[in-house]
C-alpha cells in the first residue's frame, strides 16, 4: 500500500465478467471496464492509506515521554499531512466518478436513440405501404371513372 496517499498502488480486484457487444461498442465497453477497475483500485489504495496514516497518527499521540514528544509531534504532522493527501485524492476520485457517471449515460442514450430509429423505420415502411395501397386504389378508381365517362351518353 502506498503510505504517501493519493498514489496508485495495490488494491482490490474486480471480479465478474463484463458483457461486451460486438462492433465499435466492444472497445468502449472494454475501456469502461478497465477504467472501473482502475478507479476501484485507486479508491482501495487511498482508503488504505487514509486508515494506515490515521492509525499511525493515533499511535504517535499516545506517547507521554517528553524527549520523544517532539519527535512524535513531527511524525504526527507528517501522518496528518498524509491523511489530508489521501482525503484529497478521494475527493478527486469522487469528482471523476461523477463525471464518468454523467458521460457514461451516453451509452443508454445511444440505445434509446437506436430504439427510436428502429421504431421510426417501421413506421416509415408502414407509411410507404399505405401510400402505395392508396395510390393503387386511386388508380383503380380513376380507371373506373374513365371507363364510365367514355361509356357515358353525356360525353360530347
Amino acid at each position: 500500500m502506498n503510505k504517501l496517499g493519493g498514489g496508485a498502488g495495490g488494491g482490490g480486484q474486480v471480479s465478474g465478467a463484463v458483457g461486451i457487444a460486438a462492433g465499435p461498442t466492444a472497445s468502449a465497453a472494454a475501456a469502461a471496464a478497465q477504467r472501473q477497475r482502475t478507479l476501484l483500485q485507486r479508491a482501495d489504495a487511498d482508503i488504505g492509506s487514509l486508515l494506515d496514516n490515521f492509525s499511525h497518527l493515533l499511535k504517535a499521540a499516545r506517547i507521554n515521554d517528553s524527549v520523544r514528544n517532539a519527535q512524535e509531534g513531527f511524525q504526527m504532522e507528517i501522518h496528518a499531512a498524509r491523511v489530508v493527501q489521501a482525503a484529497d485524492s478521494l475527493l478527486k476520485l469522487v469528482s471523476e466518478l461523477k463525471q464518468t457517471a454523467v458521460f457514461s449515460d451516453f451509452l443508454s442514450l445511444n440505445e434509446h436513440i437506436e430504439q427510436h430509429v428502429t421504431k421510426f423505420s417501421g413506421q416509415c415502411d408502414e407509411t410507404e405501404q399505405l401510400l402505395s395501397s392508396v395510390g393503387e386504389e386511386a388508380a383503380v378508381s380513376l380507371r373506373e371513372l374513365e371507363s364510365h365517362y367514355y361509356q357515358s351518353i353525356h360525353r360530347s
